[in-house]
């Protein structure tokens, strides 16, 4: 029989990834959605089908994480093998100024989802998409066994939401795994992130439409990898006989420094003539370090990252040229995409 999937967050980076990847894979795709009064559907646009025109195996309904009533009702009428939950409030930054939205939807969104779950009379197994923010400021390199320190609103909201469901494992044997996903980008990241706010930068700047890019912390290290790999990772646990928690991620750590020189040195261009800093990008509490032990993953999944630091960077660039209207085989000067 087919497989049914539930998808909070499906208009999202990773959810858009994870609809395409689980209808390749045959499923029946169930994606959650909140109602507005403009289009935010178009990272999943070429996905969509009408279903009065076509057979379709992807489907959206209006919900929302900070309305249990509406959890219930989806869940029951969908009636999924699986439900992978990445819908959240997911930028750091904002959550330090709308810190009660972001635990109400990403922590108490979780804790909707789960208690829903639990009345369900079928088996369903869970995704809860975690976050390396959650370590915060304990020392690198962070897996499974590493304390927990978060520094920002929504990183607690994220070790609630991990902790819960870690709870409702343990004391309602729900097939219920967390997944602590390390930085992941792609051409579909949101452009207020900062690599997608660097190479959006970079092809503004070459097409004449702004002179400077305005940052942050360049100092700030992290663990980047490639989106699309990420979401393999989210399906591979769900189809493990037994639930279980892991770090996602490439172990290796770069600065925003580095994704700045490597984006900026792709065209030809010294990123000090153009970068400037602007305070009001720094969080009020900073984490400094996040690396990542992906190695349980690894031995247990199967999983290993592919796409290089220098591919992710080079990757993105080409996406955000071609969007601007500018050639980036024109545009750059660096050798082609460079695989592990």
């Amino acid at each position: 029989m087919t497989k049914k999937a539930l998808v909070t967050g499906i208009t999202g980076q990773d959810g858009s990834y994870l609809a395409e990847l689980l209808l390749a894979k045959g499923y029946e795709v169930h994606g959650l959605i909140r109602r507005s009064s403009s289009f935010t559907t178009g990272r999943i646009d070429h996905l969509y089908q009408d279903p009065h025109e076509h057979e379709t195996r992807l489907f959206l309904h209006y919900a929302d994480l900070t309305d249990p009533s509406s959890l219930f009702s989806q869940l029951h009428q969908v009636k999924p093998d699986e439900v992978y939950n990445l819908g959240a409030q997911s930028h750091v930054k904002v959550s330090f100024e709308v810190p009660e939205f972001t635990a109400d939807s990403v922590g108490m969104g979780t804790l909707r989802l789960l208690e829903a779950i639990r009345t369900v009379d079928w088996p369903i197994r869970y995704y809860q998409a975690g976050s390396s923010e959650m370590f915060g400021s304990t020392p690198p390199r962070q897996s499974e066994t590493s304390p927990f320190h978060p520094r920002s609103p929504y990183a607690i909201a994220k070790l609630f939401a991990h902790c819960m469901t870690i709870q409702y494992r343990d004391a309602w044997s729900l097939h219920a795994s967390n997944g602590i996903l390390f930085n992941h980008e792609s051409p579909r990241r949101g452009g207020t992130f900062v690599t997608r706010k660097v190479t959006r930068g970079i092809a503004s700047i070459l097409a004449g439409r702004e002179q400077h890019l305005y940052m942050g912390n360049l100092e700030a290290r992290r663990d980047w990898g490639f989106a699309p790999e990420y979401v393999e990772a989210m399906w591979r646990m769900l189809q493990q006989e037994q639930p279980d928690d892991y770090v996602i991620a490439t172990g290796e750590m770069h600065s925003v420094r580095e994704f700045v020189e490597v984006a900026f040195g792709l065209v030809g261009l010294d990123w000090e003539r153009y970068i400037r800093i602007d305070e009001r990008y720094f969080r009020p509490t900073e984490v400094d370090e996040l690396c990542g032990d992906a190695s349980k993953a690894a031995r247990v999944l199967g999983w290993r990252p592919t796409i290089t630091f220098a591919g992710l960077v080079r990757l993105m660039l080409e996406a955000d040229l071609r969007e601007a209207g500018i050639d980036p085989a024109a545009a750059m000067r660096a050798p082609g995409l460079v695989s592990r």
